[in-house]
């Protein structure tokens, strides 16, 4: 059940378990509330893994300060830039708990630069019941086959299970390879050291020979 489904419901049974009025606005309007704050404490934890600040200049840091102060109130928000000005400290005073994070400042275009650091190598797959059709993704080079092969198929099996994997069955997307690696998120294969180069399956080429007819042919082919 979603957050919106979640609260119709609430406030339709909250009337029907007491006939205090004010009673059930106020529980509705504090389970409410307490939704939207984990939702932005999510959306913060999130932003600390995945994103970056541009750079510890005062208007960067001032305009963030202020989009959290909007979620959690500006007297419970404290940024502090880094000493040595790679990352910000973030802490969020709440009435029942004390959230700390960092945040990595990273100016625009270093992440594609770290990428190009990072060196791959071929890695295609394929299932053993069609051995001769292959899936051309890419590993870490310091990431075996083996390894590679075993954090794929656990991040197949975990893509079934999020929200959007489960929204695709409900939809009668069909459970297969070819379904999950044209639909999981890049970020994904990308924290366990592997990358999506197509997204299309390529038969695998077999390469054949070419043999001479007989002696002669062999001899012109050598002259």
């Amino acid at each position: 059940m979603n957050e919106a489904d979640f609260l119709s419901l609430l406030q339709k049974v909250l009337p029907q378990a007491t006939p205090d009025l004010k009673l059930s606005s106020a529980i509705y309007e504090h389970v409410a509330r307490e939704l939207r704050l984990m939702n932005s404490l999510k959306s913060f934890e999130k932003f600390c893994t995945e994103g970056s600040l541009p750079d510890l200049e005062p208007e960067t840091v001032a305009n963030y300060e202020g989009l959290l102060a909007t979620n959690f109130g500006a007297k419970n928000v404290t940024v502090t830039p880094s000493e040595n000005g790679d990352a910000v400290k973030v802490e969020i005073a709440l009435p029942d708990r004390k959230i700390t994070n960092r945040i990595k400042v990273q100016p625009p275009g270093a992440e594609e630069e770290e990428e190009l650091k990072a060196t791959y190598v071929p890695f295609p797959v394929a299932l053993p019941a069609d051995p001769d059709l292959l899936w051309v993704l890419a590993r870490r080079e310091d990431l075996g086959p083996d390894e590679a092969a075993m954090a794929l198929a656990s991040i197949e099996e975990e893509f079934w299970q999020t929200k959007v994997g489960q929204k695709l069955l409900r939809d009668r997307v069909e459970k297969t390879f070819a379904e999950f690696i044209a639909r999981v998120p890049a970020a994904a294969l990308a924290d366990s050291g592997l990358k999506r180069h197509y997204k299309t399956p390529e038969p695998l080429k077999t390469l054949r020979r070419l043999v001479p007819a007989n002696q002669s042919d062999l001899n012109a082919l050598t002259a």
